[in-house]
């Protein structure tokens, strides 16, 4: 899953983003609205963490004009501000959920994965397809009831993948799954991440699209 993290504090920004990353999220980090907005309007995310007291453009105004350009993306409000006045203009502004600082990373995760769950119409962390099942709070992975253990980067292709089982998902999507900005993109890893979880997971439930890319068999 692809973040972006919109926060002008240095040490929450950083704390924030390394805590993320721990948990295999890939996680962008802006720090004032005016690049926020410009990172979510022209980037695809899967959700978005939002400061309110950013320089350049309050993040109250960000959120407006993300959803006045009808953009859906979760938004999770982290901010200082804490009076019932300032959660009601947030959540009347759009934002899906509103975290007041300070708070624990673990329940930034948590409210995360929530969020993300929300989204794809799920209403535990666990995805199913076929024999195929994935757990996305415990990062574990069964077919057929026997554990498949993966690399970091195995579970968030594949987690991309069963995501969106009709759908064939480009090199460059799956890519920015595993990268973020500033991040080099090796050659040909891909194919070599792609290659082992046909191995653990039988050649026949990831299919090669020819010139495309992935997809998942269909069940």
């Amino acid at each position: 899953m692809r973040l972006l993290l919109v926060e002008d504090d240095a040490m929450i920004g950083e704390g924030l983003r390394s805590y993320l990353r721990g948990l295999n999220y890939t996680v962008d980090w802006v720090r004032d609205g005016e690049a926020g907005l410009l990172a979510a309007r022209n980037e695809s995310f899967d959700l978005v963490l939002l400061d309110l007291g950013l320089p350049k453009r309050d993040g109250l105004s960000v959120l407006r004009q993300l959803r006045a350009l009808k953009d859906s993306t979760p938004v999770l409000v982290l901010t200082a501000r804490d009076a019932v006045t300032d959660r009601v203009a947030g959540l009347d502004a759009g934002a899906d959920d509103y975290l007041v600082k300070p708070f624990d990373s673990a329940e930034v995760a948590a409210r995360v994965r929530a969020l993300l769950r929300r989204r794809a119409g799920r209403a535990d962390s666990v995805i199913e397809h076929g024999d195929l099942r994935m757990n996305l709070t415990t990062r574990s992975v069964t077919l057929g009831g026997s554990e498949i253990v993966l690399s970091p980067r195995e579970f968030s292709i594949l987690e991309a993948l069963v995501e969106r089982p009709g759908a064939v998902l480009s090199r460059t999507q799956l890519e920015q799954r595993l990268y973020g900005w500033g991040e080099e993109v090796e050659s040909n890893v891909l194919d070599v991440h792609i290659h082992s979880l046909r191995r653990k997971l039988g050649a026949q439930l990831i299919l090669n699209v020819r010139g495309v890319g992935w997809r998942m068999r269909p069940q």
